[in-house]
């Protein structure tokens, strides 16, 4: 678990670097607009979408030690060679480029997660993995922005911006060679277990499976509460990355908007404050989840925070009230994305959870593609943020209704396990 939240650690890192190079120099070097910069932000998601599925399928049948480096190393590779684009249109090919290269690595890590853990801990150990999106900003946005500080002219006389997107591109290619001596594909080729505790974990796994379960890709297709769960997971992630790619510009935004000064390193800190507030929030959410034995009246909660938050930040009049409405709205988006998989797994098993969790992930990233480019679209057109901010908390209600609405669906309820395998 640790190795798989260092990959997502940098996983996330390089798709959002740009958020940090954007206003440290980037988009004046490449001449980019607000919808510009949200279009090469949202851009990465198309090539993610294209191919979620069927990467997802390729490591329900190659195997996930395989299927997973291969990931790593490929999106390592194009992540580096972003820091050389020269104009808008290199940059938005690069971008959709990282997208293709790793397609398939969130829905597919948590489709490996299954393989190990029973239905009753699937949130938690789905929480410990995707922490490493408000931990990846809390720790990688610092580290990016002192990274283009102290970096500009070091190496090949690049840019600050162009420096931090190459240096944090290289540690995917490591973990993606990692990954071929450190993951097992399955208990049973784990090392460190014996032949006891590998029977008796894959007979926990398989005791818990769903009662009312798809067993097929195309049933999972065709099947409108699927699509329902993808509708709700757009929400939120609409919420994370529009706030997430524009983040470190909102900051940068506080100079002129409240008279303050801010360095490029004092920005990323910035930053860093309301995820580090998310990290702490998810993992107890997470437990409090797994002690009442309840997940989608938890996200329903979630999302209604996020709302909450992002409602405070766009009627605060200090820049520090603003950042407490983000804190709190990044609490309620990072809190509720690995709960909505808890939800999703709790009636998709075998190939189906394949297809089901990268249908569920597919949907809901397209609004990782629309929230930052309708946040930068809206920010141009009406000279402000408050429109994109308010869009944002409709999207979170609507999150909050879907999870309510599957808090009544049979398909999904808790199955008891034998005394024997608790």
């Amino acid at each position: 678990m640790p190795f798989l939240l260092l990959c997502y650690f940098v996983n996330y890192l390089d798709r959002s670097n740009i958020s940090i190079a954007g206003p440290s120099g980037m988009n004046d070097a490449l001449g980019l607009t607000s919808t510009m910069f949200g279009i090469a932000s949202g851009i990465f998601f198309i090539g993610y979408i294209l191919l979620e599925v069927p990467s997802n399928l390729a490591l329900h049948r190659f195997g996930a030690r395989i299927w997973i480096a291969r990931i790593l190393i490929t999106w390592g590779m194009v992540a580096a060679a972003t820091a050389f684009v020269q104009n808008a249109p290199m940059l938005y090919a690069m971008r959709f480029l990282l997208g293709v290269a790793e397609a398939g690595f969130t829905p597919g890590i948590l489709l490996y997660l299954t393989y190990w853990f029973a239905q009753r801990d699937r949130a938690q150990a789905f929480t410990f993995f995707l922490v490493g999106i408000p931990l990846s900003s809390m720790i990688g946005s610092p580290l990016a922005s002192w990274l283009v500080q102290s970096g500009h002219g070091l190496l090949f006389g690049l840019d600050g911006w162009r420096f931090m997107i190459l240096v944090t591109g290289v540690p995917a290619i490591v973990l993606g060679l990692a990954c071929l001596f450190l993951l097992p594909d399955r208990p049973a080729g784990a090392r460190w277990l014996t032949t006891e505790e590998c029977e008796f974990l894959e007979a926990d796994v398989a005791g818990e499976d769903p009662v009312q379960a798809h067993t097929g890709v195309r049933s999972v297709l065709g099947d409108a509460k699927v699509w329902i769960l993808g509708i709700g997971y757009f929400g939120l992630i609409y919420g994370l990355y529009a706030i997430g790619f524009f983040l470190p510009t909102i900051i940068k935004g506080f100079q002129a908007r409240f008279e303050v000064k801010y360095s490029i390193l004092q920005i990323g800190l910035l930053t860093a404050i309301p995820y580090g507030c998310a990290v702490v929030f998810t993992l107890f959410w997470a437990w409090h989840s797994r002690r009442r034995d309840e997940v989608p009246l938890h996200v329903a909660a979630s999302a209604a925070i996020g709302a909450i938050g992002i409602l405070l930040a766009i009627w605060a009049n200090s820049p520090y009230l603003v950042l407490v409405g983000v804190a709190i709205a990044a609490m309620g988006l990072c809190s509720g994305i690995p709960l909505f998989f808890g939800m999703s797994t709790k009636f998709l098993v075998g190939t189906a959870a394949a297809a089901g969790l990268a249908l569920v992930n597919t949907v809901g990233n397209i609004g990782g593609f629309a929230g930052p480019y309708l946040f930068g679209w809206i920010k141009g057109l009406t000279g402000n943020i408050d429109a994109s901010l308010y869009l944002i908390a409709g999207f979170c209600l609507v999150s909050m209704i879907v999870a309510i609405s599957v808090s009544r669906w049979r398909s999904i309820e808790r199955i008891d396990t034998p005394d024997t395998v608790r």
